[in-house]
């Protein structure tokens, strides 16, 4: 990956530059059966129109901070390269009463009426799907986000300075982040090419990343796996030989 990268909203152009078709994020959701895969150049444009919506429809502006509720899951993953790029701070299971928007998927729409800004919810459905009927106070993703413009240019230039991240009461600027993701990929033993499986939770920096942050850095690709205990150690190696996989982190 480019040297010079110094956010996370950098390291996917890169990765878009040197090989758009890729496989980026691999999902699996063990209690459901699904298994979506996207490549660097899908991921990407799901990252634009996210970004698109983020600054255009909900007018969030570097600095405001977003309450992000969601659990281990690609649609997660897109919303923290949407965050990066557009500046706003992704707080990771934050308290949405003190945050200036937030995102949520389907358990925590409760929790998440506390915020007073703008609201947006995940029916973190198979393909992306819809909610049957939209939560009250909430506006549907799946609703509002392919609408969205398939490029994405940030009014300000993102300030990798800046606060970029909040998990676990640990805040990063872009560039600590980008250097963690960097130091994480090579203590895992990651580079370009390589194919991370991991079943750990978006609720920690470890899980944010091995599930994103450390394979991209690396130039890599991650299958993220949700509920990831519901498999036999038989299916976890039949999955790892199916997919290549050239390290875990579980």
């Amino acid at each position: 990956m480019n040297a010079s990268d110094r956010t996370p909203a950098d390291l996917l152009r890169s990765a878009l530059a040197a090989d758009p078709a890729r496989p980026l994020v691999t999902f699996y959701d063990d209690a459901t059966g699904e298994r979506v895969e996207l490549s660097v150049a899908t991921f990407a444009n799901w990252v634009a129109k996210t970004a698109n919506l983020l600054q255009g429809d909900l007018a969030a502006e570097p600095g405001d901070r977003l309450a992000l509720l969601l659990p281990a899951h690609w649609q997660s993953a897109v919303w923290l390269l949407a965050c990066s790029s557009v500046g706003v701070v992704a707080e990771v299971q934050g308290d949405p009463a003190g945050a200036d928007l937030v995102v949520s998927g389907p358990d925590t729409l409760d929790r998440a009426r506390a915020c007073r800004g703008e609201r947006i919810a995940l029916a973190l459905r198979p393909l992306g799907g819809r909610f049957p009927q939209p939560p009250e106070g909430f506006a549907d993703y799946a609703v509002e986000v392919p609408g969205q413009g398939d490029r994405f240019a940030p009014y300000a230039p993102v300030d990798p300075a800046a606060p970029a991240l909040t998990v676990g009461g640990v805040g990063l600027t872009a560039d600590q982040l980008v250097s963690r993701a960097r130091a994480d990929a090579a203590e895992l033993g990651l580079g370009p090419g390589s194919r991370l499986l991991t079943g750990r939770t978006y609720d920690t920096w470890e899980g944010l990343s091995a599930g994103l942050f450390a394979p991209l850095a690396a130039g890599g690709s991650v299958v993220l796996c949700r509920h990831l205990d519901r498999l036999d150690a038989d299916g976890l190696a039949k999955r790892a030989e199916s997919e290549r996989i050239t390290g875990t982190a579980v």
